[in-house]
């Protein structure tokens, strides 16, 4: 560092002010100061207390501590979904409010007159220390925010394609919807995937519930039976609706040894399921 500065008389002059302090962060963020109550209230985030400790580790220059508390504060925000603008805002009011404290921390205690350098080469230690919270907060937010979306799309994918065990060796698959490419797909290796893992020797697929699958995802749907007979595993396929039916007639797709059918899922739990 080329300069000292008295970082305990600027924490003491900050705290004799916290008030006005207060009100002008307050003052300087407009759209942020009607929302005090209900961040708090939302993602339990005191950005009032937030403020003085993010301005506590500028002034002392604890990189490590500002850091870590901007890559807490961008979780909670990513956690509770709350308004990146305002944080944004919040945080420029901030550094506007802090200059607007050192500059009266200045007159009052003429600490930068005698060598001007210092306070030049102060404003650049604060402006880095805010960008470096910011950055370290919105990389913070991004990153979480990427891990919510993918447990969601594995949640998602889960509940589109519900594997249910019947027995230690049987389990029913109802798939429900649309069958488009993306899911056929989230089929494929799910099945292949829990056929391993379960040691499923019977898969009931039940395609009553399908509203509207076009000839290719038959064909691909053909596929992974092929798979599931590869990998030692039966097939059962139940519920085919009167149109897929004559989709797969008019394309010449056939089941042939691919899989056993029944009428409805509930045949096929009352023959075969007690049958063995």
């Amino acid at each position: 560092m080329s300069f000292v500065y008295d970082e305990d008389k600027i924490m003491e002059f900050l705290l004799q002010n916290k008030s006005e302090f207060e009100e002008y962060l307050l003052s300087a963020a407009v759209n942020v100061r009607d929302k005090i109550e209900e961040i708090l209230l939302i993602g339990n985030v005191d950005l009032l207390n937030n403020a003085h400790k993010l301005v506590r580790y500028i002034v002392e220059q604890n990189e490590t501590d500002l850091i870590a508390f901007a890559e807490q504060e961008g979780v909670t925000w990513a956690t509770h979904s709350m308004t990146l603008s305002f944080k944004l805002e919040w945080i420029q009011a901030l550094r506007r409010t802090l200059w607007t404290f050192l500059y009266k921390f200045e007159q009052e205690k003429k600490a930068f007159i005698e060598d001007s350098k210092v306070f030049f080469d102060l404003e650049k230690i604060v402006n880095e220390k805010v960008d470096e919270f910011l950055k370290s907060f919105f990389v913070s937010y991004s990153d979480y925010k990427d891990k919510l979306i993918l447990a969601q799309q594995n949640l998602v994918e889960n509940l589109s394609v519900p594997i249910i065990p019947i027995t230690s060796t049987t389990c029913v698959l109802p798939l429900i919807g649309t069958i488009d490419y993306s899911r056929i797909q989230i089929i494929e290796e799910k099945v292949l995937m829990e056929i391993g893992k379960l040691r499923i020797q019977t898969l009931i697929l039940d395609l009553s519930g399908i509203i509207e699958i076009e000839v290719e995802m038959i064909t691909d749907l053909m596929k992974i039976l092929d798979g599931t007979a590869m990998m030692g595993c039966k097939a059962v396929v139940t519920g085919l609706r009167p149109e897929v039916v004559t989709k797969m007639i008019r394309s010449g797709i056939q089941l042939d040894n691919k899989a056993e059918t029944k009428g409805t899922l509930q045949q096929a739990l009352k023959d075969y399921l007690v049958v063995t």
